[in-house]
């Protein structure tokens, strides 16, 4: 094996999303990214923020042992900046740092992830007592799995909820820490936050058309929404997390709220990806909208120059570039 392969074989990539409780006030969110910055072998990749959810999406890559000392640094200077007893938005959340999800990318596999949110998780609690609950791939209880049912009740909700039978954290005591609540840790596999805005100022009407897209309401599978209102654009959103865009879909998400909507007689404005998305999700809604026949993504020029590089690299032995 050439010293190029040997170097690929051994490259590990983790995504690490973590979502903070603040969307409105751009220095203090530059201070909280400025770790990810600061930090050798990670990859800021983007950080996507929205006044009216008052939330900050963030997304950096690097080998396992430099993202957790990156997310550590991170979480310190969230919690030291943002305090949830003057937070207001229209995100439901229950922490400063509200859930900070582990994905494998490259070389690592989604147990390892599991590992690394559980090494961490016992890590904010001793270093900033803030309880940790686990979820998705993480979840020690089954019920603790979907990370809408944890945030239940929000920050003023789980001062009462954290002492109920059942709602003790997964790391730490049965005491919210006062500024920063608590926080969601977990490991799972590439999500895509997909937002759908409506020309209308009624939320009801998200809400309903929310209701009839997501699973739990006997929609579409991998599929959880949300209906909110943009107050600043005085129009509606129907906000989406797929959880598994090879089964669902973007564009069957789309078509149905389109549909949807149209019984209301309010148009769909257009739509928003929040953070990143995988290119085969792109794909997949090309095919679908322009009817493509026989598309495969090797058609898809910039693919095909990034195969021809990697093959190069391999051929002559030099190895491969690493994130940042």
């Amino acid at each position: 094996m050439s010293e190029g392969a040997s170097a690929a074989a051994r490259m590990q990539w983790v995504e690490c999303v973590p979502n903070i409780s603040e969307g409105r006030r751009e220095e203090i969110i530059a201070q909280i990214v400025a770790p990810l910055r600061e930090s050798p072998g990670v990859a800021l990749l983007d950080v996507d923020s929205d006044a009216d959810h008052n939330r900050t999406v963030i997304s950096f890559v690097g080998a396992p042992r430099p993202v957790e000392r990156a997310v550590l640094a991170l979480c310190r200077r969230a919690v030291e900046l943002i305090d949830l007893r003057e937070h207001q938005g229209e995100h439901p959340r229950m922490g400063a740092v509200d859930v900070i999800p582990f994905v494998p990318i490259k070389g690592v596999e989604l147990e390892e992830c599991v590992a690394l949110s559980r090494r961490v998780g016992q890590e904010i609690w001793e270093r900033l007592r803030v309880p940790v609950y686990l979820y998705e791939e993480s979840a020690t209880r089954p019920e603790r799995q979907n990370l809408a049912q944890i945030r239940r009740g929000q920050f003023e909700g789980f001062f009462a909820k954290i002492k109920e039978p059942d709602w003790a954290p997964d790391f730490g005591e049965r005491v919210v820490h006062p500024s920063a609540g608590v926080v969601a840790m977990g490991a799972r596999q590439p999500l895509i936050a997909y937002n759908v805005n409506l020309g209308t100022d009624r939320l009801e009407i998200a809400q309903k058309i929310a209701r009839a897209v997501r699973h739990s309401g006997g929609g579409l599978r991998y599929v959880k929404a949300l209906g909110f209102a943009l107050r600043e654009r005085g129009i509606v959103q129907v906000s989406m997390n797929m959880t598994q865009y090879q089964k669902t879909p973007l564009h069957r998400a789309f078509v149905l709220i389109q549909r949807e909507a149209q019984r209301y007689g309010v148009p769909v404005l257009g739509s928003e990806i929040v953070g990143l998305v995988p290119q085969a999700a792109l794909d997949q809604a090309a095919e679908y909208f322009l009817q493509l026949e026989n598309f495969r993504r090797e058609m898809v020029l910039e693919e095909r120059v990034a195969r021809a590089w990697a093959e190069q690299g391999a051929a002559d032995g030099s190895e491969p570039a690493a994130p940042g």
